[in-house]
């Protein structure tokens, strides 16, 4: 191993390429060790990440970036990519306000070619940038990197089943950290992969099929052959079919068969596919016996992979999973689903209490819905658990498999609002405002836990679709008990009297709201439902006050305020509005508190603005 660190010479992908193939080896251990002290202290994506050193590096090695595109899928494997990109130093604060980005993002550097948050956006990103380039007369090679997790996503094998019908040079590289494969890699596979990508293989295959054009019978028979010789050799029979040349698979830490293996698919032309087996955690003997526990972490201890900073109060998530179980012990026909979430929504004890009643169908989202209202049509009570952002991906199933149906669908929709460092393409900024415009739609915002329970079983027994939507992490300490009480639908209450000024709270700003209420001397409504919402309550508090302020943890535009102005357009209530939300921008990342106060949003912001609405 060279005496001076390999990783301190690394200001670009370019300084990569200069490396003799000796170096790169100790480079990636080197790089490893940085990712995960670089987490440990910041938090973030782990186990993905330190999964993909030794393929991050190659394809920097072989490929021309950025003229070369390099796009990844989702972005929970790029920490590698960002480093040898230049931004090493940025990675003590990534997520972090005005620091680089937990995900790729366009106008962070030239070497994140396109933004992501979601999954399975890369395959259909990079060939339209593969068609751009062909179209343009220019020489690059495009490479999309996607997971397996992110493959079972429809919008992946929509973007495949176009691919192999466009001429455009596509490289689609699949980073499989979870098949079974016994064994999944070895010298027969690394054989292969340099066998199948190799120019001689691939001339004479279309050697042979000029030969054989002639002898059209005897060509079909050739071809049918060569499918099933590599059919039963490689498991890429699929992806041949789509029209891909099929490679793999190969052990995506080798990098002695990375790279040839790269270089020969680098000089190959029209849509590619190569395999690459790696290991979640690789290098990390705790995050390669739990990549689960490991996959998003806070600030931990990296001897013993203790946690900083553990919360204390109960979050929303926990609640929802301790009702969930506790509504399935009560009623049979409950099915809890899940888009491949099952720990981030809580559902972990479920799974394992439940497990023929538990469904996680993967990437899935649209899927996830409308399987929903299957169940829900054969008289089933689906409880879809969803974040908010991923809900945005379901948005035609809901109004047309489930609303337009009319059928129980419950949502309980976890992430509402702000949700701190994964940034904007993450935050539930939106979800108030396209659900309550969906006719039938019940929607409900829980002030505190022990409310978000009651919420989740009034969503539940209610008979048509209904959603819960609760913020990320904890709430103000309120414990929810074990009850299966239900609300009044479309009941608020009043939670504090006052005078000239009402603030119509919902959802997660109620508390702030209280504390602003003491500065202004104002009412405060805990108005719970967006939709339908409490139009007696509004209507009183308009006749007996001088000023209604709405305030949500959502995009100022639609959403709650929109519904508190048609209800006061509809009763001819003459009462001045004052709707309070998120502005119309995409919030970046940084800590959600401190965001809310920069917007507005807290206490103090919430009183500031009344203040001024007065002055005006």
């Amino acid at each position: 191993m060279s005496a001076t660190p390999v990783l301190d010479g690394i200001a670009s992908p370019a300084d990569l390429r200069l490396l003799p193939r000796s170096e790169l080896a100790p480079l990636a251990r080197e790089l490893r060790d940085f990712l995960l002290e670089s987490v440990a202290k910041t938090g973030g994506h782990l186990s993905s990440n330190l999964g993909t050193v030794e393929l991050t590096i190659a394809l920097h090695y072989v490929f021309d970036t950025p003229h070369d595109r390099l796009v990844w899928d989702v972005g929970h494997q790029t920490y590698a990519h960002k480093v040898l990109s230049g931004r090493r130093a940025g990675m003590a604060r990534l997520r972090m306000a005005d620091g680089i980005a937990g995900f790729p993002r366009r106008a962070e550097s030239e070497y994140d070619t396109f933004g992501v948050g979601h999954s399975s956006t890369s395959i259909s990103a990079a060939l339209g940038m593969a068609v751009a380039a062909r179209d343009k007369g220019e020489q690059r090679n495009v490479v999309a990197v996607i997971g397996d997790g992110a493959m079972s996503a429809g919008m992946a094998f929509e973007a495949l089943n176009n691919a192999g019908v466009v001429d455009a040079n596509l490289l689609v590289i699949l980073n499989d950290n979870d098949m079974s494969i016994s064994p999944p890699v070895g010298a027969l596979n690394k054989y292969l992969a340099r066998l199948l990508s190799g120019r001689t293989f691939n001339a004479a295959r279309r050697a042979g099929e000029k030969v054989l054009s002639a002898l059209p019978s005897v060509l079909e028979f050739a071809k049918r052959a060569e499918e099933h010789v590599k059919g039963m050799l490689t498991p890429g029979t699929l992806f041949e079919e789509l029209g891909f040349n099929y490679i793999g698979p190969i052990d995506g830490h080798d990098l002695d068969s990375l790279i040839p293996t790269l270089q020969n698919l680098k000089a190959l032309k029209g849509p590619r596919f190569l395999h690459v087996i790696t290991t979640k955690g690789q290098g990390y003997k705790l995050a390669e016996a739990d990549p689960v526990l490991y996959h998003g972490v806070s600030r931990f201890d990296t001897a013993n992979g203790v946690t900083q900073g553990k919360a204390a109060k109960l979050s929303y998530t926990e609640v929802f999973g301790d009702w969930l179980c506790d509504m399935a012990a009560a009623d049979m026909r409950l099915v809890g689903i899940t888009p491949a979430m099952r720990e981030g929504s809580g559902m972990v004890r479920f799974a394992a209490e439940y497990p023929g009643r538990f469904h996680d169908v993967g990437i899935a989202e649209q899927h996830a819905m409308t399987f929903a209202a299957g169940l829900a049509c054969e008289g089933m009570k689906p409880v879809l658990a969803i974040y908010s952002t991923f809900l945005q991906r379901a948005y035609d199933q809901l109004i047309h498999d489930v609303a337009l149906q009319n059928l129980p669908v419950m949502l309980a929709i976890d992430r509402g609002g702000l949700v701190g460092a994964d940034g904007a393409t993450h935050n539930g900024a939106f979800d108030l405002s396209y659900l309550s415009c969906i006719p039938n739609m019940v929607v409900m915002t829980p002030a505190d836990e022990a409310e978000c329970r009651m919420m989740l079983s009034t969503a539940f027994h209610h008979e048509g679709p209904a959603a819960v939507r609760y913020p990320r992490g904890a709430g103000s300490g309120v414990r929810p008990g074990r009850s299966l009480d239900t609300l009044a639908l479309g009941k608020g209450e009043l939670r504090r009297k006052g005078k000239r000024v009402a603030l119509l709270a919902f959802g997660s700003m109620l508390a702030p709201a209280l504390v602003a209420a003491e500065t202004l001397d104002a009412s405060v409504a805990n108005m719970r439902f967006v939709k339908p919402i409490d139009a007696e309550l509004i209507r009183q508090l308009a006749a007996s006050h001088e000023l209604l302020v709405s305030i949500e943890e959502n995009a100022a535009i639609g959403g709650a305020g929109a519904e508190v102005a048609r209800c006061l357009e509809e009763t001819g209530a003459k009462t001045p509005l004052l709707r309070l939300g998120l502005p119309d921008r995409f919030i970046d990342q940084g800590d959600s508190p401190q965001l809310l106060a920069q917007l507005g949003l807290d206490a103090a912001g919430i009183a500031d603005r009344v203040g001024k609405w007065w002055q005006s």
